[in-house]
């Protein structure tokens, strides 16, 4: 009978110690998954910020094309009827 008993609590503990294991690894797969999405944010953030950037230069470029070309300077057509 005491056999028994110890062969009991020997499974039990083995179980409880695989469902730990089973859970610490799960614990560090979802740390990585973690690390890897913060790693793709700050890439994200960062292309983000590098576009902004460029699309400001090009705005001012595309200002500056505008206000040197004639086709588009505001024309005063009450001027122009005197």
């Amino acid at each position: 009978m005491m056999n028994a008993n110890m062969d009991a609590v020997d499974a039990e503990n083995q179980a409880e110690l695989e469902e730990k294991t089973r859970l610490i690894n799960q614990v560090l797969e979802l740390q990585h998954t973690l690390e890897d999405l913060s790693a793709r944010v700050d890439a994200v953030k960062e292309e983000n910020l590098k576009l902004k950037s460029e699309n400001q230069v090009l705005g001012q470029y595309i200002e500056s094309l505008m206000s040197a070309s004639s086709v588009f300077q505001t024309t005063d057509t009450k001027s122009k009827r005197k």
